[in-house]
């Protein structure tokens, strides 16, 4: 007769004999064999559920600095998080790329992050987003590591934050809230900390929760209070709903006066005829870098992510000598709050408004197909899928030549770049030259040259094919917009 183990047993063995950061791999690898398993002694799929349901630790999410003195330091500063995440779909390698992102957008945020694990489920616990044993388990290893917060990698619901906190001892945030946070530390315009505000209002407000009696204390009552006092009365917490819907609305009217500078801005480039290319991508994939490339801008880079959140125009020529408008725009990261969206559409305009779209993508991340797929939902939400784009892969220096090779393959327009060293920059402006409307009425025309500004015109606005100074005037052969061949028509020589 076989011995059979207990799953406490088998869990034991398992965390000595294997190094923290192969776990997670080896257990899926146990799990299949447990579920091929035809011992009639061992309940394998009740060990396979349990054992598929643990708290698992992922490898090299902590940010816990080796010297002592500067850990003590930064301690004053930051806060001590642990991440937590549920993992509902595709492999444990997914997973953990989720977990990394949310890692490095805690950093950004400005926190030191102890721990990390992940927990496998078919979907998130209603109550406590990761179910009510292993939120145990998770105020465990949060006492472990003294931490004093909890990052959750999902939007929870106003209940599932509650409740966790209750058993968890600490703060507990979301996803959506450090996205909010790390938008509130890099808005620098008037119009970019509007928005962020309008989007923290939004977010805030179904998850106000009263502490004690006080927020839900009424007004009202039968008793001496005078008139206009009586009846049910307004609960503090309603109260403070409704200052902030009041709050929210007077924002919305700022945000919309604000887009008004900025629209007029768009028509006299659209009424002087100059192309407009938008650059977009993943937050941290180059792209204020690439500006900065192609017209040297000298905007803001940082190896964090959203160090751009105010969109940024710049002029810049093509190597034919055609002048177009480049705009950097806010990053886009997979999850991205809907409102967030919403509050960031006017910022995103620049996007949908363009000629042409260079899609940025990190050729260096694990995934980059999963950025591309994330930044094209958002260009889907704001309305711009009928835009040209050329995917751009940047961080081509650092990246795996295989992983290269397989965008160059699946990707239609795509080009690798690196915007540090400035390999395959020309190439791309070539390319940007090529893909950019070109002015659709070809004319030829022996400008006077006391005319001499339709020339000028013809070269800023237009594409001139050939120029030769002849004593009558400039013979002038140009592809242009309909307005300016209207003002050349006069010197259209006649037809012989």
């Amino acid at each position: 007769m076989t011995s059979s183990s207990s799953p406490s047993q088998d869990a034991q063995s398992f965390a000595q004999n294997y190094p923290e950061g192969l776990r997670a791999d080896a257990l899926m690898e146990e799990d299949v064999a447990w579920s091929h398993e035809i011992d009639g002694e061992r309940d394998g799929e009740q060990f396979d559920r349990s054992e598929r349901a643990a708290l698992r630790r992922v490898a090299g999410l902590s940010t816990e600095l080796e010297d002592v003195t500067e850990v003590e330091y930064r301690q004053l500063r930051l806060e001590r998080v642990v991440l937590v995440g549920v993992w509902t779909s595709g492999t444990v390698q997914d997973a953990e790329n989720s977990l990394a992102e949310l890692a490095a957008l805690a950093e950004t945020a400005g926190a030191l992050v102890l721990d990390g694990v992940i927990q496998r489920r078919d979907k998130p616990d209603p109550a406590t987003y990761i179910g009510s044993g292993k939120a145990l388990e998770l105020r465990d290893i949060v006492l472990e590591t003294g931490a004093d917060t909890v990052v959750c990698d999902g939007e929870l619901s106003p209940g599932q934050l509650i409740h966790l906190e209750d058993v968890v001892k600490v703060k507990v945030v979301d996803r959506t809230a450090l996205i909010l946070d790390i938008f509130a530390q890099h808005a620098k315009s008037r119009e970019g900390k509007a928005q962020v505000a309008l989007a923290q209002m939004q977010y805030m407000l179904p998850r106000l929760r009263g502490w004690g009696q006080s927020l839900s204390r009424q007004m009202g009552g039968g008793g001496g209070g005078g008139m206009a006092t009586r009846g049910p009365g307004e609960t503090k917490i309603e109260t403070d709903r409704r200052r902030i819907r009041e709050k929210m609305a007077k924002m919305r009217r700022e945000i919309a006066e604000m887009k008004t500078g900025r629209d007029i801005k768009r028509q006299e480039r659209k009424r002087n005829k100059v192309p407009s290319v938008a650059i977009a991508g993943y937050t941290n994939a180059g792209k204020s870098s690439l500006l900065n490339r192609l017209t040297g801008a000298g905007v803001l880079v940082e190896n964090s992510l959203f160090a751009t959140l105010d969109p940024t125009v710049r002029r810049a020529e093509t190597p034919s000598g055609r002048l177009y408008t480049l705009a950097d725009t806010v990053g886009f990261v997979r999850h991205l709050p809907h409102h967030l969206v919403e509050a960031f559409r006017s910022t995103m305009e620049e996007v949908g408004e363009s000629d042409l779209i260079l899609h940025v993508v990190d050729g260096s991340h694990p995934v980059p197909e999963e950025q591309l797929a994330a930044v094209r939902e958002v260009i889907r939400d704001v309305g711009a899928t009928d835009v040209p784009e050329i995917v751009v892969i940047n961080k081509a220096d650092a990246a795996d030549p295989l992983v290269l090779q397989r965008l160059l393959r699946t990707q239609q327009h795509a080009i690798a770049v690196s915007a540090r060293t400035g390999a395959g920059i020309e190439e791309l402006l070539a390319l940007i030259d090529a893909e950019l409307p070109r002015p659709e009425v070809e004319i030829e025309a022996l400008v006077p040259y006391t005319h001499g500004k339709l020339v000028a015109r013809a070269h800023a606005d237009g594409e001139v094919l050939s120029e030769e100074h002849t004593p009558e005037g400039t013979l002038l052969k140009a592809r242009v917009h309909e307005e300016l061949a209207a003002e050349l028509a006069p010197y259209v020589p006649a037809a012989r």
